[in-house]
């Protein structure tokens, strides 16, 4: 393509119409071993990242090697077809999307090639993420310092086509000052490796010699407008670095002053090259860290110190709002955390961290800081936290703080296009206030956190894109650019150009600059055929053709099973106050809201530590993703994909492996509640598919267990005559591989004596025990060890049951899996209508499986059973939650001795996990003398329900507890108890470490003395 053609033109549909999309994935399917993805959800999964935009690519492309990625680029550059390279998709201005053959670096090109602890440097490729690699180099006492805020997702190639930054640039510099060489193609085909211009010159010829020649000639013709023109600040990614040759900032690019034209590809955005692999340097890891939590009543004071504060030297100086301090406190997952950093209810606080050798020398830095806020007049405002895990927990809080400004319900949402701009320190104080005027003036406020050491702050307007959005953002942003030049600042600090900064670069830099950033574009990249549209040639920031949310963007009319009116609130800009409409149903929209409140950040793409999403850490698969499946759900439930996309076969298997574990409830910082959605869809698919036997009978297990107990022998025979598993199998789907639960006669309701309504005397209280139905007729041994642990206790006993029913309670979670909702109201019904007069009293209801008595407090508040479902919720406890109130309320008098066992190790349920439900696990166990409970660090288990005994989902099942659970089992102690409080989970253990998992309750009450 002719570098004349206007960037535009590759950003429209008409690339499509030069090209048979088929003819190119048949060739790439047929000439490369990569994955090709051309299919409409695909596209659409691939057409956002955590920007505003919205363009559906030509096509995605996943290179299991190197060699795939420069076959792909011949095949692209043959048919002429533009070649974007992709990360984990985290941008927040939309260098990642385009209508281009988009090439997925995250799943396969993520090794480490080269590694040299005593030149502390290492080269990978593109793929890997920073957090995976610092866990690679720690044993080895060093670490790659850039540590931006989606360490867990971001991989080193996006960092080094953004040059990110990080907390730490203050001591650390940003990506160009750790970047040593960078091996990459031209869109021509040409490999080079890009360092030194010395080392270049010396071995190049040919094509690559008469690119650094025409790039150095550019550089020394523009000598002056260089030193003019660049912003003299360290945050400044804009344009090209075409300073290399000119360091303008206060920070050099090398140590030495040389020039090094790796420098040059890092920042470009994927516009210039394609990087294969990046050399980066490395630092020492700290041996100790001192953090301290400045708390500001006014904002403006915390801006004004910070110029103070980075004179004693921390390596970060990072501000937290009063908008997201509130948020933090509304997510279970942030709470305590963030409550143990504050002093009353501050305005704002600075996250103050010192760093080195000796921690005696952090902790008197901190001190040092104490002294300074007293000197500055603001006594007793810190919280010194020299503690190295508390701080951790602390920067995941900083570290999260995009998405949970983003948990802010409602259309109007923090909008990224100014919040990059970086100002000296001396003008940081003077800058906020002015901004926050012009925010007030357009009718609008700001979510506020920053690099307050760097000047740059991460200021969002609140904007609804969908209505007036659009035009406030040209307004603003116009306003915002004429204070960052009149305090000499950058208009892209950080974050890049992108589609939303482009244009500005010209407005930066001057029109013979940009001339000069053509120049270079076309010198790399005669054809325009690298990620064009973005640095130069760009689009407007406004062209809402581009937008995620296009004019005239509205969802289908749907009439939703499930109440998400909650999410479809209406939130004032200025006053923050919140308004929502009636419950009942989606006739406000409520669904489509809660599906738009993934901001596309990728915070489910992290593998370390947390629940989400335990099918994408099997497959590796934007897909199997919560952002891939909310990706999918917005895309089918506004009619970008057709009429009938939301009951698609596509848009089943894209749910398919959504295991319903609430990993994203939690650990999502916005909130999104993937399990919840399934059912909804689930409810509409099934409703136009209709049901299979399988699901039948997993979903209607409740009703007809009584039938089952009685006839047990004859149930049981499955897994008793040999070949019948594997008839189920052909017939079913259920896995010949798996043994399926024993059903028995002797079930505790009918062993607990069913004439007599309670048990036990009242000395410590009354509970009800909540029977579910699978600890009623196949693990009968845990509801009875509850029952006597509680008795014990000196609880009186009341067993639920129903008026005029021999059916148990139940709690409608197997018909939720199967997207059954009106059966699952119906059961919630029946034990709403059983617990209330209990409830009313002020009696808890106990309960023993995680998934039954979470339901009450999770999907019973969706059915439209209004306060009487609260009540229940509030009074809903499991039965190590109940016993661990008790005893922290000093009430809980149980005689425990020890056991033989010294250890138990917990593996935690995921809806444990995600109600946060763990700890009182830990707590009861705590109460046995000499036991030492250890956790098991763990995603969900993978038996999920019924999800592990289907046959088409058995390889994934067992490949997700192969994860981290399986192994911590087998690498046990024969000695050590399993303890799991899932059913699902002690069967999958038992199949896959041979090993017997128990109940918390039945652990205690081999422990009553």
């Amino acid at each position: 393509m002719n570098a004349s053609v206007p960037s535009n033109v590759l950003l429209s549909a008409d690339v499509q119409s030069r090209l048979d999309n088929q003819q190119l994935a048949a060739r790439l399917a047929k000439e490369t071993a990569g994955e090709v993805l051309f299919d409409r959800l695909s596209r659409g999964r691939y057409s956002t990242d955590a920007s505003i935009y919205q363009i559906e690519p030509v096509g995605v492309f996943v290179p299991r090697t190197e060699d795939d990625v420069a076959t792909a680029m011949a095949i692209a550059r043959d048919a002429r077809v533009p070649v974007l390279p992709r990360g984990a998709g985290t941008s927040q201005c939309g260098q990642t999307v385009g209508a281009a053959l988009v090439i997925d670096n995250s799943k396969y090109l993520k090794k480490v090639v080269d590694f040299d602890k005593e030149a502390m440097t290492v080269t990978v490729q593109p793929g890997i993420v920073l957090d995976h690699l610092n866990a690679w180099l720690k044993p080895n006492g060093l670490w790659f310092p850039v540590d931006v805020s989606t360490a867990a997702q971001c991989t080193i190639g996006g960092m080094a086509g953004n040059n990110s930054c990080g907390s730490r640039s203050l001591h650390y510099g940003n990506m160009v000052h750790n970047v040593l060489a960078i091996d990459a193609w031209l869109s021509d085909g040409t490999g080079a490796r890009f360092e030194s211009l010395d080392a270049m010159r010396a071995g190049a010829s040919g094509r690559m010699r008469g690119l650094i020649d025409t790039i150095a000639a550019i550089a020394g013709r523009e000598h002056e407008e260089i030193a003019a023109r660049y912003p003299r600040v360290l945050r400044r990614v804009g344009g090209y670095n075409l300073d290399v040759f000119h360091p303008q900032s206060e920070r050099p690019y090398t140590a030495d002053g040389s020039v090094n034209l790796a420098h040059l590809l890092v920042g470009s955005e994927g516009t210039l090259a394609y990087s294969r692999q990046v050399t980066l340097k490395l630092a020492p890891l700290p041996k100790s860290k001192a953090l301290g939590i400045v708390n500001f009543t006014n904002f403006n004071k915390a801006m004004d110190s910070t110029r103070h504060i980075v004179r004693l030297r921390p390596v970060a100086v990072e501000l937290v709002d009063r908008t997201m301090i509130e948020l933090a406190r509304g997510n279970p997952a942030f709470r305590q955390t963030i409550e143990k950093a504050l002093i009353g209810s501050p305005d704002a606080i600075l996250l103050v961290e010192f760093a080195g050798e000796d921690k005696a020398e952090q902790v008197r830095k901190l001190k040092d800081l104490v002294a300074l806020m007293g000197d500055l007049g603001l006594p007793g405002t810190v919280v010194e936290m020299p503690d190295e895990k508390e701080q951790k927990e602390l920067w995941e809080v900083r570290k999260a703080g995009l998405n949970i400004m983003m948990s802010l319900k409602g259309d109007g949402k923090p909008v990224s296009f100014i919040e990059d701009c970086a100002v000296p320190l001396e003008h940081l104080a003077e800058y906020t206030d002015r901004l926050t005027e012009v925010f007030a003036r357009h009718g609008t406020r700001g979510t506020w956190y920053a690099h307050a050491s760097v000047g740059t702050l991460h200021v969002r307007p609140i904007l609804d894109m969908r209505r007036d959005g659009s035009a406030k953002m040209r307004a603003i942003a116009e306003e915002a650019g004429a204070l960052v030049r009149k305090y000499k600042g950058a208009f892209s600090g950080e974050h890049g150009d992108g589609l939303v900064r482009s244009e500005w670069v010209d407005w930066q830099f001057g029109e013979r600059m940009m001339n000069a950033f053509r120049e270079i574009k076309d010198a790399f990249d005669p054809q325009g055929l690298m990620n064009p549209g973005k640095i130069v040639r760009a689009t407007k920031m406004d062209d809402a053709s581009l937008y995620r949310f296009k004019p005239g963007y509205a969802e289908l009319p749907l009439k939703t099973a499930l109440d998400w009116s909650a999410w479809n609130v209406k939130a004032d800009p200025v006053t923050e106050q919140v308004s929502a409409p009636g419950t009942g149903g989606d006739a406000t929209g409520g669904f489509a809201k809660a599906i738009e409140m993934c901001n596309n950040n990728g915070h489910c793409r992290k593998f370390d530590g947390g629940t989400m999403c335990p099918s994408y850490r099997v497959t590796k698969d934007e897909q199997h993703l919560t952002r891939g499946r909310a990706n999918s759900l917005r895309l089918a439930v506004s009619g970008q994909l057709g009429p009938d996309a939301f009951t698609s076969d596509a848009l089943y298997d894209t749910m398919d492996l959504c295991v319903g574990c609430k990993g994203c409830k939690r650990d999502c910082p916005t909130g999104i509640d993937m399990a919840r959605m399934k059912t909804e869809f689930l409810y509409h698919y099934r409703r136009k598919h209709g049901m299979r036997l399988k699901d039948r009978l997993v979903a209607g297990l409740p009703r007809y267990a009584p039938l089952a107990s009685r006839l047990a022998p004859l149930f049981n025979l499955r897994d008793a005559i040999p070949g019948v598993a594997g008839l189920t199998e052909k017939w079913l789907g259920f896995s010949a591989r798996r043994k399926l639960p024993q059903w028995r006669t002797d079930t505790f309701l009918s062993r607990a004596k069913a004439a007599q309504p309670t048990r036990g005397v009242a000395e410590a209280g009354e509970v009800v025990l909540f029977a579910d139905t699978f600890n009623n007729y196949f693990e009968a041994e845990n509801a009875h060890a509850a029952l006597r642990v509680l008795e014990a206790a000196g609880y009186r006993v009341h067993l639920a049951r129903a008026a005029g029913e021999s059916r148990p309670l139940c709690c409608g979670r197997t018909y939720l899996a199967a997207g059954q909702v009106d059966e699952a109201k119906q059961e919630a019904r029946r034990t709403l209508d059983a617990l209330l007069p209990f409830v009313r009293r002020g009696v808890p209801v106990v309960g023993l499986e995680p998934s039954c008595l979470l339901t009450m407090r999770d999907e019973f508040l969706a059915y439209g059973f209004g306060e009487e479902a609260r009540a229940l919720s509030e009074s809903a406890l499991l039965f190590e939650e109940f016993l661990a109130r008790e005893a922290r309320a000093g009430k809980l008098k149980l005689a425990l001795k020890a056991l033989p066992q010294s250890t138990a190790l917990l593996h935690g349920h995921c809806h444990q996990k995600a109600f946060d439900a763990v700890k009182p696990v830990q707590v009861v166990l705590g109460l046995i003398p000499g036991l030492q409970v250890k956790l098991i660090e763990s995603s969900c288990c993978g038996m999920a329900g019924s999800f592990g005994y289907e046959a088409k989902h058995y390889d994934v099942s067992m490949k997700m507890a192969e994860q981290s659970l399986l192994p911590a089992v087998r690498e046990a102690g024969t000695n050590a108890l399993i303890v799991a409080d899932g059913t699902s989970c002690r069967h999958q253990i038992a199949d896959g470490a041979q090993r017997e998992a128990v109940h918390v309750a039945r652990v205690l009450e081999a422990a009553l003395a």
